[in-house]
């Protein structure tokens, strides 16, 4: 048995059912972003950059894609002796089928794995997020304020705190109430879905509710309401930084948007904190003597014969003479003919625009298409 000081369980089994097409056959943390980047690669990146070395990904929904792109680890350097990563899927048993039925039942669902590693702390996070940050700091914290759970906690502003679950605190920064999308917030201080537990009492809360009553599944509703109404030492670590939920279409659209300023808070070029992914093998991009690009990134493997300006181009994908792209992501492998516009859109991976076609969104009803979609050409009847 191992006895480790921190052990990671990234949460990466949600469906993220508002990016519609974008989820139909993937897991919301596989989705593509910023050019050459998953979702989910922040939450393993910011792991490594902290020193945590033990990780558990948590997966349920369409997970082959998921799965393939997290591997053993390597692109993190996870891939290492007592270490790494390690997936975490619902399994059938002699007790039935086991699907997780919430982020704690995800939990306790795991416990073998995590007594296998014997830690002390069990760092909880959603794999669904876009930040930078370090988990020791926040740790430190958790250690001085002798705290039994640590919620991390962003401010937001005042009129957008009804869409996320919120802690009130006092002035030691100790959490005396949690409130599940309020309507009237007492404070602005969103949960980010990090939590940092003592796995002892964790595993003693799970356990003991199990042979009994059976009610505590998620985090947010039922083990921090739990927690509280026993008086346990919790408190709030504030966090300053850039961190976007990229829960709609439009969220995720405004986040690739935000990526492209050069002066972004989340510093991309920074060696000191990388986000690591795994990315293919592909040629030099080519830019024709026909093409314009401004304010845009162009990832490895494009070729560009067209107009880009304020987009992201993700791996291998082609855009023809005379067709425009605006304020659009287009992700790998896609096929752009001739003399197409596209403006305010997300385009799936392997996705193919046909000649002439147009394909306009506006800022606040993004334009998408789906995975290996393809947007005009001749109809059947037509060929």
């Amino acid at each position: 048995m191992k006895n480790i000081e921190t052990l990671a369980m990234i949460l990466a089994g949600g469906q993220g059912s508002r990016l519609g097409k974008l989820t139909k056959e993937i897991a919301k943390p596989a989705v593509p972003f910023g050019g050459k980047y998953r979702i989910i690669d922040f939450a393993l990146s910011n792991c490594v950059n902290s020193g945590i070395k033990n990780v558990g990904v948590v997966t349920q929904y369409q997970p082959r894609e998921l799965n393939s792109h997290v591997g053993n680890g390597a692109a993190w350097g996870l891939n290492i002796h007592n270490g790494g990563a390690t997936i975490l899927q619902p399994y059938s048993s002699i007790e039935g089928e086991k699907w997780f039925k919430g982020t704690a039942n995800a939990i306790y669902q795991n416990i073998d794995f995590i007594d296998r590693h014997n830690p002390e702390y069990v760092l909880v996070l959603s794999g669904d997020h876009i930040y930078k940050m370090d988990y020791q700091e926040m740790l430190e914290f958790h250690k001085a304020k002798k705290a039994a759970l640590t919620v991390g906690v962003i401010p937001v502003p005042i009129e957008e705190a009804p869409r996320f679950g919120i802690m009130n605190t006092d002035q030691t920064g100790r959490i005396i109430e949690f409130e599940e999308k309020p309507k009237e917030p007492k404070s602005n201080l969103a949960s980010m879905g990090v939590y940092i537990f003592n796995w002892s009492l964790l595993k003693k809360y799970l356990v003991d509710d199990q042979a009994k009553n059976r009610v505590l599944e998620d985090f947010g509703q039922h083990v921090i309401p739990a927690y509280l109404g026993n008086g346990e030492n919790v408190f709030a670590y504030a966090f300053r930084d850039y961190w976007k939920d990229v829960g709609t279409i439009e969220s995720l659209w405004e986040a690739n948007m935000e990526f492209l300023d050069p002066t972004h808070a989340l510093n991309i070029r920074n060696s000191d904190w990388r986000i690591y992914s795994q990315n293919p093998s592909a040629p030099p991009q080519f830019l024709t003597a026909t093409s314009k690009v401004s304010n845009a990134m162009i990832v490895d493997g494009c070729y560009v014969a067209g107009e880009v300006n304020h987009s992201i181009l993700s791996h291998n994908v082609k855009i023809g003479k005379g067709s425009t792209v605006k304020d659009s992501i287009i992700m790998a492998d896609v096929t752009i003919g001739e003399n197409v516009t596209i403006e305010h859109a997300i385009v799936g991976e392997h996705a193919k625009i046909h000649d002439g076609a147009q394909l306009i969104g506006q800022e606040k009803e993004i334009a998408v298409v789906g995975y290996s979609e393809e947007i005009g050409g001749l109809k059947d009847e037509e060929a």
